[in-house]
């Protein structure tokens, strides 16, 4: 098979063990800057160029797509959908999932398990909107943030307060959260390949850290997870419609509850934390489905609800 990978750079870790997956299994495999991708966009010949060449042939597409170039690297792979080319997760998914307000409505409408999170627009409703989730501490993100930066706890009423207000007069939008305190500044990471929980991890924000993001200093461990929690990380993949996805988790006094579901997770720290040959994983069900779908166009989007 000829598979490409949407990575911005070929060093990072999680883009080095696909290239390596994909060769051991014997593909041809090619590293795509998706900044360096331009489009032909027509009815009937959609293409590609990068570098001046016109990329023909692939039979799989894996996106690596950061979080700061969403827009245009989901047009890559919607360009790579209408070539025929089989997405191992869609461009709708992917936009979906970025989208952290729209992500936490889908999950709510089907009943997935989440902090109690409130939004709102004017900074009148502050005091009000602080109450309907339980008041202080509360948690506080931007709706931009990624890796942990962005997000700040409150510990007290008018921290919150004025926390809010300055994000808003930054015109940022923001979600307030619950603090689940019980969850100790750990978080369980699960990672799923085609509605599976192939790998899990537990990430502990370092002392006096709420946050549990690696980035951040948090450490990794292997973690056993209950039916519930791996129930409630496959329902969230599949209601984003992503095939390949981490699931952030947190385990509260009311069950487990989703952080966020991530559309680009990361390898390192699964596969150090599990010894799990994750990029195999990957790799193995990329060719399982590309060879399903061979010979029919695909169209997005198929997976997924709203």
């Amino acid at each position: 098979m000829k598979i490409a990978v949407l990575s911005r750079n070929p060093k990072l870790y999680s883009t080095r063990r696909l290239v390596e997956a994909c060769e051991q299994r014997g593909h041809q495999v090619r590293v795509l800057d998706v900044l360096r991708c331009y489009m032909n966009i027509t009815s009937h010949r959609p293409s590609i160029h990068y570098k001046g060449e016109v990329l023909e042939g692939f039979d799989a597409v894996i996106p690596r797509i950061g979080a700061s170039v969403t827009f245009y690297g989901t047009a890559v792979l919607r360009q790579f959908e209408m070539m025929g080319v089989y997405p191992l997760n869609e461009s709708v998914a992917i936009t979906r999932a970025r989208d952290k307000l729209r992500a936490l409505q889908l999950l709510a409408r089907e009943g997935i398990g989440l902090p109690v999170t409130g939004f709102a627009h004017k900074p009148d409703d502050v005091e009000d909107l602080i109450k309907e989730v339980g008041g202080a501490p509360a948690v506080i993100k931007l709706l931009e943030g990624t890796q942990g930066i962005g997000v700040v706890l409150a510990e007290t009423q008018k921290a919150a307060e004025s926390v809010i207000e300055a994000f808003m007069g930054l015109k940022a939008n923001i979600l307030v959260q619950e603090f689940i305190a019980e969850a100790g500044g750990a978080d369980i990471r699960c990672f799923v390949i085609g509605e599976k929980v192939v790998a899990a991890m537990k990430r502990q924000g370092k002392e006096g850290e709420f946050r549990s993001n690696l980035h951040r200093g948090g450490e990794a461990s292997i973690i056993r997870i209950t039916p519930e929690e791996r129930s409630t990380a496959v329902r969230a993949a599949k209601v984003m419609g992503l095939d390949v996805c981490g699931v952030d988790i947190l385990r509260s006094n009311h069950g487990p509850v989703v952080m966020e579901v991530n559309s680009s997770p990361g390898l390192e720290g699964i596969e150090t934390a599990t010894g799990k040959d994750v990029a195999g994983m990957i790799v193995r069900y990329a060719e399982k489905r590309a060879t399903e779908t061979e010979g029919r166009r695909h169209r997005a989007p198929t997976r997924g609800r709203g």
